[in-house]
């Protein structure tokens, strides 16, 4: 339809200059009175409207189809994602999925919604062109045809160069945006181990291979698009030159040629647009490569038949024979396992890291299928039972808690949707967790952030409790499920869950073997075989694996003591010292991170992190301060600058010369004069403008992409001081699609805003001078309409503003939600929410192109509006000199002269006038950019200090080694302290317990240490030194730390190790993976040292992650060690 629509426009705009060239004809050819030509001119004037309104009417056609199918799309390429399963993701990255999932489908708008329609435009067009020329002069419309083939055809020649270029672009956008969130997300870490500005040098290296990959992207579309103008002006200009030495010779009419005169390069028009939308054209396919490789993937997991399981299924798990590697096989996880969860047993599954004790939960899911055996639920293969009805049996708590962006209340209910509220508190309660939702700000209504990140690590799981309880499902699977509970709500919990597991079957995997003493019964796994199973008193008794883990868990927890706690915390919650070691509980209020509100619809608002202030909104940025800002970017490539300037101005004045060159010929042809000198001028001008085009462009974009990739690795470089405070305060999906999408739309401003808003203003300045000087009325009629284009964009500039804002803002959200949706595909798998998941992306996505059509559709009026002005403008000197003709005041060839030039006098006003909408949201993603750069570091370097002092500090032992000084700290303004008065010291060689309940403020303490964030009140000092007067990299380098939410990178184990000793050899990586009992288990992989990890190193086990992350601060070998839960998941 709409290439329909932009077929009747061809049709609109070739009558109305066809009619013109009449209607110079008459005047000029027959003398005709003016008041015989008023019909043709109303004529011209009906046909502007009418290609104007067809013109509006195939824009809007056009991007609401883009829209439609981008959702479609959108919604089922997740589809096809919740098919490919978590096993897939798994060992995929999440942010080069995701800039196919967001930022590819939204590329794909300038594909649909311009480039296809135009390209069938443009394929038609010839073969219109050819009937309309060919009723004026066969032989010309032949040449027009000919050229028109030509140009259609060019393009093809290079589409091997373009699809590899494009090829390569695709991959080197998707490691940008992978790596970007891997090492966004894993900033804290980084920081920890003084890596951040070496990760920061990886991504300057990938943003500069983009660099170079859109370059080569560009030099296979600047050679198509030369040639394509050079076929354009080619074809215009032997039209012209040839039917001007024609009709000199008698053998054509005057009126066929001032018909080819008039169209000129419009008769090719259709081609010209194509062309200026072959870049869009090329990054949407490259683009589209990413969701095909997506869309390829096989789906390994097949669902069964609705109707080919039994309507009821007893909660009877049996595993026969089943085997399963990991790795295409490589890595074995599992052997020949047989045994049978009993309905309302329930079963203990216990045995070292990397057992296969999670392989296990995630294979009764069919996250994967074994290799061989199978495994029954109530006596049926699970192949053969549908997947949502395998999955709403079974209810799982994972060690690894995933918490969605929401409230509370959002994340509970997604174990029970339709559960009400007396139903989620009664939960809450039963998982203990309602005392401390009651004290959130909003309650159950408070946002959790981004991966919980305002909650600690306990209160998550009890979350997660909570959410498994609300599914009421027949099959409950605890896996290490009490991890991250303190060991007072780990005796509530446990009671609660003892209830609940009464006749249920229940399967429980433990580290902490105290959790499956009551267990039925208990099966002990070692290297993925079975080797003992019994009841507690049984497998105690026979002295095998699980007697020696539990003596060994005995020692532990019963080791020698250095007598009791002393010193219990006082009121105001100061700790005094003793003794070593010293244990020095801290009472206090529970640790809530706020987040302020995010921007858009039906989210909470919470106050800012202590620290830093919340983000000023986008919008306050004004028009003018986004375009010094821009402009202060691109002063270090001033030389750059300039030439374009210079280039731009060449460009449009070699087209006008053009112009200019065929006026005079027709002119000369009418006079009789030669027309020697005049053919080639015009046979110069050809190749000129297209070079002039080419040269332009290609150093207009170096310069705008050369600035992208320094920007991208300055938004890094501002995101390193910020993190990891600022980090609560906004969602990693949202700030990759800063990185990707906003600064990306900033090439805009840079290639093609600064140099045609130059050149619109001296090109319009100069035709009017030459026309003043040719008849001042002609300029005179000619100066509103040239006015009125160019002020049309800022008639509307505030509300386009706020589009703008509003687009580039619910694109960041479609990102944000994406990451979770990908990220989150374990949980929502096992909760059966994949349904509800799409509903809510393709409901964001509704909520984007809403936003994105009511832009698009105010784009479509303002280039109607142009288009209009333009040729309106064109009619008003036509008319005008028209007059002045058949008065005398003007001769034939000044009459052609000056409607060409009126025609060329728009061309760089209306260029950069049409484009003034897409650069309100390009200014939009530049705020977005500088709302980043304007956040105030919260934790500055002090002055440094000497390691000589430090050093004899720490060697005569005048300072404790760590001291609180009645600290005080929030997390937000107006919020409750997560530390109030705390002191306590911790001396040289010290080993401090720091105990407390899940909320206490434990892990504020290490992040007060670490200087991720600055006390309210009082001081941390480290050997005497307040830390506020160390350089941050000086203090980090004397600290290690193991949290409590290890972190890995996507890269090997070794790589991964490294982090802590940079240059460590071999032998210093393999004595700290021993020391961390990491050794075995890395060998044992078939890379051994660079076994791949996966993203946040989700190919290994908890327990395997939390053991590589104490051998790489142990590797770090820093005098101060700090273990945050480093043994939760052991």
């Amino acid at each position: 339809m709409a290439a329909l629509v932009g077929m009747l426009a061809v049709v609109a705009g070739i009558a109305r200059l066809a009619v013109a060239a009449v209607v110079i004809v008459r005047i000029i050819h027959e003398g005709a009175e003016f008041s015989t030509l008023l019909w043709p001119l109303v004529a011209m004037a009906g046909l502007i409207l009418a290609r104007v309104g067809l013109q509006y009417l195939q824009e809007v056609i056009s991007h609401h189809t883009a829209s439609v199918v981008k959702v479609a799309l959108r919604e089922r390429l997740y589809k096809h994602c919740l098919a490919l399963g978590p096993g897939y993701f798994d060992q995929s990255r999440t942010g080069d999925v995701l800039m196919s999932l967001a930022e590819g489908v939204e590329r794909l708008e300038a594909f649909f919604g311009r480039y296809l329609p135009q390209m069938i435009v443009a394929a038609l067009a010839p073969a219109l062109i050819f009937a309309f020329m060919a009723i004026i002069d066969l032989r010309t419309g032949l040449v027009l045809l000919a050229f028109a083939l030509v140009i259609l055809v060019l393009p093809n020649l290079f589409h091997r160069w373009t699809r590899s270029s494009s090829m390569a672009r695709r991959n080197a956008y998707g490691a940008l945006g992978a790596d970007f969130l891997d090492a966004v997300q894993g900033l804290p870490t980084l920081k920890a181990f003084g890596q951040s500005e070496a990760r920061g040098l990886l991504l300057a290296e990938r943003a500069r291979t983009l660099f170079r990959a859109t370059m080569g992207v560009l030099a296979a579309n600047s050679a198509t698009s030369a040639l394509t103008i050079l076929g354009i002006s080619a074809g215009a200009a032997v039209a012209l030159g040839w039917g001007a030495v024609r009709v000199s010779n008698g053998d054509l009419e005057l009126r066929a040629l001032l018909i080819v005169l008039m169209l000129g390069v419009e008769i090719f028009r259709p081609m010209r647009e194509l062309v200026q939308l072959y870049h869009d054209g090329m990054i949407a396919m490259s683009s589209a490569e990413g969701i095909f490789d997506i869309m390829d993937a096989e789906v390994e997991v097949l669902d069964a038949d609705a109707g080919s399981s039994p309507l009821e299924l007893a909660p009877e798990v049996t595993f026969e024979g089943v085997n399963y590697a990991y790795s295409g096989g490589r890595r074995p996880a599992l052997h020949d396992l047989s045994f049978t969860l009993n309905a309302g047993e329930t079963l203990g599954l216990v045995g070292p890291s990397g057992a296969g004790k999670s392989t296990i939960v995630w294979s009764i899911l069919r996250f994967f299928d074994p290799q061989s055996g199978r495994i029954l639920l109530g006596g049926t293969d699970i192949r053969e039972i549908p997947l949502d009805k395998l999955r709403e049996q079974v209810a799982v708590v994972t060690q690894d808690t995933y918490l969605f962006y929401g409230t509370v209340a959002d994340n509970l209910r997604f174990g029970g949707p339709n559960a009400t509220e007396e139903q989620m508190v009664a939960a809450a309660k039963a998982a203990n967790a309602h005392d401390f939702i009651s004290h959130l700000p909003q309650g159950y209504d408070t946002v959790v952030g981004e991966r919980a990140v305002r909650l600690s690590g306990g209160q998550k799981q009890r979350v997660a409790i909570a959410r498994a309880l609300l599914k009421n499902a027949p099959i409950l699977i605890l896996d290490e499920a009490l991890s991250s509970v303190d060991a007072e709500n780990e005796a509530v919990i446990q009671e609660a869950l003892d209830h609940l597991m009464e006749g249920r079957t229940t399967l429980v995997i433990a580290h902490r073997l105290s959790s499956v003493v009551k267990a039925d019964r208990i099966i002990v796994l070692e290297e993925g075989r079975l080797v003992e199973s019994g009841n507690h008193g049984e497998l105690v008794a026979a002295g095998g694996v699980y007697a020696e883990l539990m003596a060994q868990q005995q020692d532990i927890e019963d080791g020698p003591g250095d007598g009791p706690v002393e010193g219990p915390v006082e009121g105001h919650g100061e700790a005094h010292a003793h003794e070593a070691p010293t244990h020095a509980p801290v009472q206090d209020a529970e640790a809530f991170v706020p987040q302020p509100a995010h921007q858009g619809e039906g989210h909470h608002h919470h106050a800012v992190p202590s620290g830093g202030t919340a983000d000023a909104p986008a919008s306050a940025i004004g028009f003018f301060t986004v375009w010094r800002r821009l402009f202060e970017l691109v002063s270090p490539w001033r030389g750059e600058l300039a030439l374009t300037f210079l280039l731009g101005l060449a460009h449009h004045s070699s087209i006008i010369g053009l112009s200019v060159i065929s006026a005079l010929l027709v002119g000369q042809v009418i006079t009789g004069g030669d027309l020697t000198v005049l053919l080639w001028l015009l046979g110069g001008f050809v190749p000129l403008a297209a070079i002039l085009t080419w040269a332009e462009s290609w150093v207009a974009h170096d310069l705008a992409y050369r600035l992208l990739a320094e920007m991208r690795v300055d938004l890094y470089k501002k995101l390193d001081p910020l993190t990891p405070a600022y980090m609560v305060r906004r969602r990693s999906g949202d700030l990759v699609s800063v990185v990707g999408g906003d600064v990306e739309l900033v090439e805009f401003f840079f290639a093609h805003t600064i140099t045609p808003a130059f050149v619109a203003i001296l090109v319009p300045a100069g035709v009017l001078a030459t026309l003043a000087f040719v008849a001042w009325p002609i300029a005179l009629v000619l100066s509103p309409f040239l006015l009125a284009v160019a002020i049309s964009p800022f008639m509307a500039q505030k509300r386009s503003e706020g589009l703008g804002d509003e687009l580039r803002s619910q694109l960041g959200e479609v990102h944000a939600h994406m990451v979770d949706s990908i990220q989150g595909m374990r949980e929502i798998s096992a909760f059966g929410q994949g349904p509800a998941r799409t509903a809510e992306m393709v409901a964001n996505s509704w909520r984007f192109a809403h936003f994105q059509l009511r832009f698009l559709k105010e784009r479509a009026f303002q280039i109607g509006f142009i288009e209009g002005m333009t040729a309106l403008g064109g009619l008003a000197v036509l008319t005008m000199g028209v007059w002045l003709m058949t008065q005398g005041d003007i001769s034939r060839p000044q009459l052609i002269l000056s409607v060409i030039l009126s025609v060329a006098a728009f061309a760089p006003i209306s260029d950069i006038a049409r484009t003034i909408k897409q650069l309100m949201e390009t200014l939009a993603a530049a705020r977005r950019l500088f709302v980043v750069h304007d956040a105030p570091v919260p934790v500055m370097d002090g002055p440094g200090v000497h390691a000589h002092e430090n050093g004899q500090a720490s060697q005569n032992g005048r300072s404790p080694a760590i001291s609180f000084d009645h600290v005080g700290f929030s997390y937000g303004a107006g919020e409750a302290q997560a530390l109030h008065g705390v002191s306590f010291d911790v001396e040289h060689g010290q080993t401090v317990a720091l105990v407390g309940r899940s909320g206490a403020g434990k892990t504020t303490c290490a992040n007060l240490v670490m200087r991720f964030w600055d006390p309210g009140e009082g001081h941390v000092r480290l050997s005497g030194h307040d830390l506020r007067d160390f350089e941050l990299e000086d203090l980090r380098r004397q600290i290690a730390l193991v949290s409590q939410d290890t972190y890995l990178f996507n890269a090997s184990i070794r790589d991964n190790l490294k982090l802590g000793k940079i240059d460590a050899s071999d032998s210093e990586i393999e004595e700290a993976a021993r020391q961390a009992n990491a050794h075995d288990f890395i060998t044992a992989f078939p890379d051994g040292y660079g076994t791949l990890v996966g993203e946040r190193g989700m190919q290994l086990s908890g327990g395997q992650r939390q053991r590589i992350a104490i051998a790489r601060a142990l590797l770090k070998n820093a005098p101060v060690l700090i273990l945050d839960e480093a043994t939760s998941h052991l």
